[in-house]
């Protein structure tokens, strides 16, 4: 009989691009009528970034991505790129 071997499972570590939060900092809520600031917060395809990814802390996360949708809806940003 063949030795079955362990199998080691590698711990995936994510790294916070930005250590804090900038809304906490400048004690400000994220807004849809502020349309460029929102869009910094949306990858080149279209999606919302992550928190990890971003930095923000989860209470503006909740507030950041409930205000990205509304200016979706409002035509202030683009639902996704557009395909040429």
């Amino acid at each position: 009989m063949a030795k079955e071997k362990k199998r080691v499972q590698k711990k995936h570590t994510r790294r916070v691009l930005n250590a804090f939060c900038p809304f906490c900092k400048e004690k400000v809520a994220p807004s849809y009528k502020e349309a460029d600031l929102a869009s910094k917060f949306v990858n080149d395809r279209g999606r919302i970034v992550s928190r990890f990814r971003s930095g923000i802390c989860a209470r503006h996360q909740r507030l950041l991505t409930r205000e990205i949708k509304r200016a979706r809806f409002l035509a202030l940003i683009p639902f996704s790129v557009k395909v040429s």
